[in-house]
């Protein structure tokens, strides 16, 4: 037999080379770190997966999106009906907050509490739709507007990112009510929330409607959410129960594992809120997203006086 032959050597003595074999002994621990390391990517990958090539996501694209409507104040203050009328003359889709009334009607509005916008305490979803007119927005004539109104000055002209906002377990009564109004809608439309409770009764009840889950990096912020919440919010791990069509990821977090492998590996679509300035919408539409911005004009790039970033 030749002194070279190496039938009776262990399997590592031929694979590894001497200086590998010492390195292994020596650190142990490297293949059940590697191994964790690639079971957790995977399990990203898998519990971010969202839907692919759904009809109608084609009517969304290519267009730019102002955050709340083309706001700027004072006469045009976010989310009112003079912001989106200047969207659509500017020829801009539009994204919009929505909640549910007291009486079962919707009011546009971002937040719940009402002293931000209007200056008076209280929670719009106490409110009443004959009581909207009460709560002026800001320092302009504008109050708070109706989902119908919205809808009745956009018309279909440009598209629309309809952010679903649920209050105190609220979610399903939120969603019947809006389709009542959007199921008769013509326009070009999609919804988004942060909840994936929205996102899973738009797959059960309305599965051709385009849905998207809004996340960002809770790591970063949002400290009061508990441990549990923060990891869920921020890698989307209920993606592969409700299937979202696209991702709304913050821009400056867009960046983080579990949005790349949304836009990535399984392509999907990606919303970029919130854009502040021509650079940052360069890069948004660069990179393939749909660019959400505000407080600036990006028919020449010049920011709004005033104007405070969100």
């Amino acid at each position: 037999m030749r002194s070279g032959h190496t039938e009776n050597r262990p399997l590592c003595s031929q694979t590894l080379s001497p200086s590998l074999e010492v390195i292994m002994k020596k650190n142990r621990f490297i293949i059940p770190i590697i191994s964790g390391a690639a079971t957790a990517a995977a399990a990203v990958a898998f519990t971010v997966k969202g839907r692919r090539f759904q009809p109608g996501l084609e009517a969304l694209d290519g267009w730019l999106y102002a955050h709340r409507g083309f706001h700027r104040e004072p006469d045009a203050p976010e989310n009112s009906l003079a912001a989106f009328r200047l969207a659509v003359s500017h020829g801009y889709g539009a994204e919009l907050d929505v909640h549910l009334l007291s009486d079962g009607n919707l009011a546009v509005i971002h937040d719940s509490h009402l002293k931000c916008m209007t200056g008076k305490n209280g929670v719009v979803e106490s409110l009443t739709e004959a009581q909207l007119p009460s709560f002026t927005l800001g320092n302009s004539s504008e109050c708070i507007p109706t989902l119908r109104q919205i809808l009745s000055a956009v018309d279909g002209r440009v598209p629309l990112i309809i952010e679903l906002k649920p209050w105190k377990g609220n979610d399903a009564r939120l969603c019947r009510r809006v389709f009542k109004e959007l199921d008769h809608y013509q326009g070009a439309y999609c919804v988004e929330s942060f909840q994936p409770q929205v996102l899973w009764w738009l797959r059960r009840h309305r599965p051709n409607v385009i849905r998207g889950q809004l996340a960002s990096n809770y790591f970063k912020e949002h400290k009061g959410l508990g441990p549990a919440r923060t990891v869920f919010g921020t890698f989307m791990t209920s993606n592969f129960l409700t299937r979202p069509d696209f991702v709304a990821y913050r821009f400056s977090d867009r960046k983080h594992p579990a949005n790349q492998f949304c836009m990535k590996a399984w392509k999907m679509r990606g919303a970029a809120w919130t854009i502040h300035n021509a650079g940052e919408l360069e890069q948004a539409r660069r990179e393939g997203y749909w660019p959400i911005f505000e407080n600036f004009d990006p028919e020449n790039g010049k920011r709004f006086e005033g104007a405070m970033d969100t």
